[in-house]
C-alpha cells in the first residue's frame, strides 16, 4: 500500500512537471502562421523587461514571464538594433537573433558621441547616408519645420528661434547609437534622436519645471559641464561653479564657449574677449550672470543631472589641468595658486 501511495504520487509529480513543461514550450512557440516581416527597434540602453513588454505589445510573443524565464536560464544577451521578425517565429528563434545581434540589412547602425557638436553630427549623416551636410543643415534650420518640433515636443519652446543662436537644434540631438533604416528621411533621423531626448527628460520633467531654469538654459548649461568635466562628480561641482556664478551676477569665464562663438575647434587661437552671445570670457559686463545663449555641443544625460542637481560646495572657480583633473578655489588667489601649480 505504501509503495502504491509512493507511485501515484511519483506519477502526479511526472505528470505536473510534463504539464510545466508542455505549457512552458507552448508560451515559447509561435504566436501565429504569419510570415509578414515586422522591423522590431531595440534602442541602446533599453531594459530586457522593456523589451519584452514591447515583444508582447507587437503580438510576437505569447507570455512576457516565460520569456523573462527562457533569458535568465539562457544568458540572453540582447543587443541593440533593428531586427527583421514575424509572427510565425517563437520566442527561441527571435531571442538567438537578439543574442547573435543580427540585425536587418535595411538599416543602419550610428553612434553620436556625447560632447560633439551638431555640425559633427552633421557630417556623420552625411556620411552615411545620401544627403548632402547642406540638405540637412537646411532643413536643421528650417523655421517652419520647427515650429512643427516645437508644437510637438514639450522641452522645445521658442528660445530655439532667437535671432543669434547658430543651430536651433544644438543641444538636442541626444547622444546615443541609433538604427535607421537606409531610407529614413532627414526629419525621421531627428525625430528619432528627440524621441529619445524626450525620453530622457520625461523621466525627470518634474525637478526641471521647478528648478528655475527652463530647458534651454539647462541644455546651454549641461553643454559646458559636459566639456569641462570628465568625471560625474566633477561635473556636478562644475555645476555648482556656473550656479553660483549666475547668482553672484559674474560671467561664467569658460573658454569652451569662446570657441564656440568663434565656431573654432577648442585649443584654437581665438578673441577671448569677442561680443557674442555665446562667449562667457567677454570682459564688457554684457554676459555677467547670464548662460550662452545656447547650447554649445549635445551633453549626455550625466550632464543635464549634473546640471539640475549640483553638489553641495560654495566653489567660485575651477581650473583643468592637461590630465583632465580639475581643480576648484572659492576665492581668485586659491585659483590663481591652483594655477601656477598645475598649469604644466
Amino acid at each position: 500500500m505504501k509503495n502504491k501511495i509512493i507511485l501515484i504520487i511519483l506519477g502526479i509529480i511526472l505528470f505536473l512537471i510534463l504539464s510545466i513543461i508542455i505549457c512552458y514550450n507552448f508560451l515559447l512557440a509561435r504566436v501565429a502562421n504569419d510570415d509578414e516581416v515586422i522591423y522590431f527597434n531595440i534602442e541602446s540602453g533599453t531594459s530586457t523587461r522593456e523589451v519584452v513588454k514591447d515583444l508582447k505589445r507587437a503580438d510576437l510573443i505569447k507570455s512576457e514571464y516565460a520569456v523573462l524565464f527562457y533569458i535568465k536560464i539562457h544568458h540572453i544577451n540582447i543587443q541593440a538594433g533593428t531586427y527583421e521578425l514575424s509572427r510565425s517565429m517563437s520566442s527561441k528563434e527571435i531571442f538567438n537573433k537578439f543574442n547573435l545581434g543580427d540585425i536587418s540589412e535595411d538599416t543602419i547602425n550610428l553612434t553620436f558621441v556625447e560632447g560633439k557638436r551638431l555640425l559633427e553630427y552633421v557630417k556623420l549623416i552625411a556620411n552615411n547616408f545620401s544627403y548632402s551636410e547642406d540638405e540637412i543643415i537646411n532643413v536643421l534650420n528650417d523655421s517652419e519645420y520647427l515650429k512643427e518640433l516645437i508644437n510637438k515636443y514639450w522641452f522645445l519652446t521658442e528660445e530655439i528661434l532667437q535671432s543669434d543662436i547658430y543651430y536651433p537644434l544644438e543641444g538636442y540631438l541626444y547622444p546615443d547609437t541609433y538604427n535607421f533604416y537606409k531610407t529614413a528621411t532627414i526629419q525621421e533621423i531627428i525625430e528619432t534622436m528627440l524621441d529619445n531626448l524626450d525620453v530622457k527628460l520625461t523621466a525627470i520633467k518634474d525637478d526641471i519645471l521647478n528648478s528655475g531654469y527652463s530647458v534651454h538654459e539647462l541644455l546651454s548649461m549641461a553643454s559646458i559641464v559636459d566639456l569641462e568635466g570628465n568625471t560625474y562628480e566633477d561635473r556636478k561641482t562644475i555645476s555648482q561653479v556656473i550656479h553660483s556664478r549666475l547668482n553672484y551676477n559674474m560671467s561664467l569665464g569658460m573658454d569652451v564657449t569662446t570657441y564656440y562663438a568663434a565656431q573654432v575647434e577648442i585649443g584654437a587661437a581665438v578673441d577671448y574677449n569677442m561680443i557674442n552671445k555665446y562667449n562667457t570670457r567677454d570682459t564688457s559686463g554684457n554676459m555677467n550672470g547670464k548662460l550662452p545663449i545656447g547650447p554649445i555641443c549635445n551633453p549626455s544625460l550625466e550632464s543635464i543631472e549634473a546640471s539640475l542637481y549640483p553638489s553641495d560646495t560654495s566653489y567660485l572657480y575651477f581650473f583643468a589641468d592637461v590630465y583632465g583633473n580639475v581643480h576648484f578655489a572659492t576665492t581668485l588667489a586659491e585659483h590663481n595658486a591652483n594655477i601656477n601649480k598645475y598649469k604644466w
